[in-house]
């Protein structure tokens, strides 16, 4: 039995800006070349299709990797884990652009830090789990989620522009930079536990990795939430690496096309503050899930017929804040209907679905575009037909026992007891 009561220590708020920070320069080394896709590919002298690539390898590498990152996340904690995924996103990114010159040995360190990615994105819940109570975990999750979004809306705003002015090379040695610096300073910062649990013992206690995951396959209500994170996250992976070659035949700039990709991931870091905390305040997770499933579609119509920049701006924004937003609270979600399975493992089960996907998608667009024209509008018809498949799914889902019937939580650890940062322990 636990004889110390729960607090929420103030400290767990610069754990979650560090893990945020290491997650955006991830995201920010897997979307360079998405914006520069066609001046890329003149570059080296290869084609569009093998750009492409340098962004689809991350989610080839997710598949193999995904079950053994979650498994040093849940069995080493978040910070080795993390910190692990943080040294090869920066110590590849460096290699990256040293060896800028040479398109082998850059898919090569896109591979070594794609490597990284899913020892960092996988541990988003078992951060919220070990610093936040349960009332403000979609929060968290949705505040970490935040650094992958920003990292993807600084790639596809500040690319284009650095690459034009101080060339590819330097451009890749720059973000190299930063991504080992953010690692120097997670590994300093970064704590394991609070000193007192976040919230009762028993609703931390989890099971083994295996375990755990041949308990969630028995769950219909995760099998549903993979199946929506496979249509959803794919389509997300999909649209950012081809968002230049989705425009261009309707006559959109680079420019214009990196603009809407940045601005969608904007609107996506709004929703992702937003939605979540209401998702928190309110109890529950479904209906938030179905409506940022049925805003994405939306969203997405636009993306395909959008033939006025302002249109194409404002489908982007739907687009952002809907999908995106969709993703910590369905993180949020699988961790609660998977219990006791272990966070890290749910986590990464429902990525590697995105991933899995992203893949499909990204070579089918590719396959299935207009030989004529280059335009994407069929296969973009597909996605929306399947963003309608999700919605109608995520109908069947019900709400985490947890989360079903109110006042059955303890206060202490749906609010937590605020503790004075001082009280931090740094072991």
């Amino acid at each position: 039995m636990q004889t110390t009561p729960a607090k929420a220590y103030s400290y767990r708020w610069i754990i979650l800006i560090v893990f945020a920070a290491v997650l955006a320069v991830n995201q920010l080394a897997w979307i360079t070349f998405a914006p520069i896709t066609d001046s890329a590919a003149a570059f080296y002298g290869v084609s569009t299709l093998a750009i492409g690539l340098l962004s689809a390898s991350f989610m080839l590498v997710y598949i193999v990797v995904s079950i053994p990152a979650s498994w040093v996340i849940d069995t080493y904690g978040f910070r080795v884990a993390v910190g692990l995924g943080a040294l090869l996103t920066g110590g590849f990114g460096l290699l990256r652009g040293v060896l800028a010159a040479n398109f082998t040995l850059v898919f090569i360190s896109q591979i070594g830090i794609a490597i990284g990615q899913p020892f960092i994105v996988n541990a988003v819940t078992k951060v919220a789990a070990r610093w936040f109570p349960i009332g403000e975990r979609a929060t968290a999750t949705g505040i970490g989620s935040l650094g992958m979004y920003l990292g993807i809306v600084l790639g596809l705003a500040l690319t284009p522009a650095l690459a034009a002015q101080f060339g590819l090379a330097h451009m890749l040695v720059a973000y190299g930079a930063v991504c080992m610096v953010v690692a120097l300073v997670f590994l300093a910062v970064a704590r394991e536990h609070p000193p007192t649990p976040s919230s009762v013992l028993g609703d931390d206690a989890r099971s083994l990795v295996l375990d755990g995951l041949r308990q969630m396959l028995r769950k219909r209500d995760f099998l549903l939430l993979m199946l929506i994170f496979f249509i959803g996250l794919g389509i997300f992976n999909a649209v950012t690496t081809w968002i230049e070659e989705i425009l261009r035949p309707r006559g959109f700039t680079a420019g214009q096309a990196g603009f809407s990709g940045a601005l969608m991931i904007v609107a996506g870091i709004i929703g992702a503050a937003i939605l979540p905390a209401l998702s928190d305040r309110y109890r529950r997770r479904v209906p938030f899930i179905g409506m940022c499933l049925a805003g994405g579609t939306l969203g997405l119509v636009g993306i395909a017929y959008a033939a006025t920049y302002p249109l194409l701006l404002a489908s982007a924004l739907v687009l952002g804040f809907f999908l995106l937003s969709s993703g910590p609270i369905g993180f949020q979600y699988g961790a609660e209907i998977a219990y006791p399975a272990p966070e890290g493992t749910s986590n990464g089960v429902v990525m590697m679905m995105g991933q899995i996907s992203g893949i499909i998608f990204i070579l089918a667009m590719d396959a299935f575009k207009s030989p004529l024209t280059g335009s994407m509008l069929g296969p973009l018809l597909v996605l929306i037909g399947l963003f309608v498949v999700s919605l109608l799914v995520s109908t069947r889902l019900h709400e985490p026992p947890a989360l079903r019937v109110p006042g059955s939580l303890p206060e202490a650890l749906v609010t937590g007891a605020e503790a004075a940062p001082a009280e931090l322990s740094t072991k």
